[in-house]
């Protein structure tokens, strides 16, 4: 009788150490997967915009074997300013992002979570395995954010790089010298220009983290829970109260 009860005892404990395993598996799985998918996606708008900015200069276009025109007629400007559009458009776009904005969410609630826990229960804290999930799981989606944080900035380099625009633009002033019966024409393809760079100032995200898009409203509240617990640790380590919270923007 006492052997029976120890023998279900032993097989209930193993099959909810094993559904926990399972359980863990698969919502891992389902993570890395959908990171791994918006990674791959983050490295074809990098190879994109990396191929854009090449397309104005004539030994990188020669080099990745591009056609190369120069902004110096209206027509030139308008394609480039479509191709544009057409490329930072291209591919998924909100599901990327609200996989991206996501992973950034759990990570700042993971960081919130480890850092109460580490500051109220210091002895505790290493011994129990919810503790350490949290912190496997945190490095994690710290190194993809890393990558997406990383490739996000050389993207948003490559496409509001507005030192071409400064250039072709230097370039029609000394033309207008040199031929001074084109000058009307090539006012108003600098006048284009000028329209263009103000666009492109424009139209970008205000508020972004290196790449990656926020709102407002996540902007503000990410930021002062960072700066709240990253406050908080070092209040805990220099032996006073440091208020970073309120540091300004």
């Amino acid at each position: 009788m006492i052997l029976d009860v120890w023998n279900k005892e032993k097989v209930s404990f193993i099959t909810i150490i094993l559904g926990t395993f399972i359980q863990r598996f698969v919502f891992s799985f389902v993570l890395f997967v959908m990171l791994c998918a918006a990674q791959r996606t983050y490295q074809k708008r990098l190879l994109f915009a990396k191929y854009f900015s090449h397309l104005t200069s004539s030994r990188c276009a020669r080099k990745s074997h591009l056609p190369h025109f120069r902004l110096n007629k209206v027509q030139n400007i308008k394609i480039w300013l479509s191709l544009r559009s057409y490329l930072r458009r291209r591919g998924p776009q909100r599901s990327v992002d609200v996989i991206v904005s996501s992973a950034f969410c759990c990570s700042v609630c993971l960081l919130c979570f480890t850092t109460i826990q580490l500051m109220n229960s210091p002895e505790t804290f290493m011994s129990s395995m919810l503790y350490w999930d949290c912190l496997v799981l945190l490095l994690a989606l710290g190194i993809f954010l890393l990558h997406f944080i990383t490739v996000g900035a050389k993207i948003n380099k490559n496409y509001s790089n507005v030192s071409v625009i400064l250039t072709e633009q230097m370039n029609l002033y000394f033309q207008m010298d040199k031929t001074p019966l084109k000058k009307e024409q090539l006012q108003l393809v600098n006048s284009v220009l000028t329209n263009a760079t103000k666009l492109i100032k424009e139209i970008e995200t205000p508020y972004s983290l290196y790449g990656l898009a926020m709102n407002p409203l996540l902007y503000n509240i990410t930021r002062v829970i960072i700066l709240s617990a990253f406050s908080g640790v070092m209040s805990e380590m220099l032996g006073f109260k440091l208020k970073v919270w309120k540091i300004k923007a």
